[in-house]
């Protein structure tokens, strides 16, 4: 296994104030310091990091840095999170313009995966043409990511149009889009991530690994999800690639990270 963590949970997601009225500045951000959390997640013995796209761009008129911290702590950046509202035509071009100019950047600083969370939720509810525009973006997002070379995967996520088990079986047929399952927003949305592994097998190219119970994301090996099954569905499909775990918040971020490490380490033996 190759195991990665995300540096969200050194700060917490908030997101650019700049994107309240321009689309070009509405990334994701961890409002901590990226250099603290792979410091942290190095000496946690993780080998790469995911990264949210607003942070990755803190370093746009700088990359050099970037670069000296990835020697420094000798980690791999596995890909960038990003995302967009993808359901309104209107404003679409808009996002896919950002999506661009982050891919492009992680690409040269040597990405390996574009995740993309998003589909708005109107205030009236989702219409189901939503979903057919959806995947049609997503498409558009796909061809973005392969012309840089990297992975475009697709996120389930709480609060999108995507975030409970049968939104998601009318979303996949829409787009040829590889998948990112979030095991723990899986569950959170009212499905199985084993059986959502076992559905999907085909179309996961990435994976976020985080735990859950009573309604709170957790450490792995504090909740109850299956990882030794998803694992097992994982290896039986060819799965060669990141594992990374996710967790929003804890109030330790280093300790959250080790719990989880140590929790995996019982699978490399």
């Amino acid at each position: 296994m190759k195991l990665g963590y995300q540096t969200n949970t050194w700060g917490g997601v908030v997101g650019h104030p700049a994107g309240v009225t321009s689309i070009k500045d509405l990334y994701y951000l961890a409002n901590g310091s990226t250099e603290e959390a792979l410091k942290d997640i190095a000496e946690a013995g993780y080998e790469g990091f995911e990264i949210f796209d607003g942070n990755l761009m803190q370093y746009k008129s700088n990359k050099e840095e970037f670069k000296e911290l990835l020697k420094k702590y000798k980690l791999t950046l596995i890909g960038v999170y990003t995302g967009g509202n993808f359901i309104y035509p209107d404003v679409l071009q808009e996002e896919l313009a950002k999506i661009e100019e982050v891919a492009a950047f992680a690409a040269e600083l040597g990405a390996r995966h574009l995740v993309i969370g998003g589909g708005a939720v109107r205030s009236g509810g989702i219409l189901e043409s939503d979903y057919e525009n959806l995947g049609k973006a997503l498409d558009q997002v796909k061809e973005i990511a392969e012309k840089h070379g990297l992975i475009p995967t697709y996120h389930p996520h709480l609060g999108t149009t995507v975030e409970a088990p049968d939104q998601l079986d009318k979303l996949m047929p829409l787009t040829t889009i590889g998948l990112c399952p979030d095991t723990a927003h899986i569950e959170a949305g009212g499905g199985d991530p084993v059986e959502v592994v076992r559905k999907y097998a085909d179309r996961i190219k990435y994976i976020h690994f985080k735990d859950y119970a009573d309604g709170e994301f957790l450490p792995l090996g504090k909740g109850h999800q299956k990882f030794d099954e998803m694992l097992h569905l994982l290896n039986e499909a060819g799965y060669d690639d990141w594992i990374t775990v996710e967790l929003d918040s804890y109030d330790v971020p280093k300790q959250g990270a080790e719990i989880s490490r140590s929790f995996l380490s019982s699978f490399e033996k």
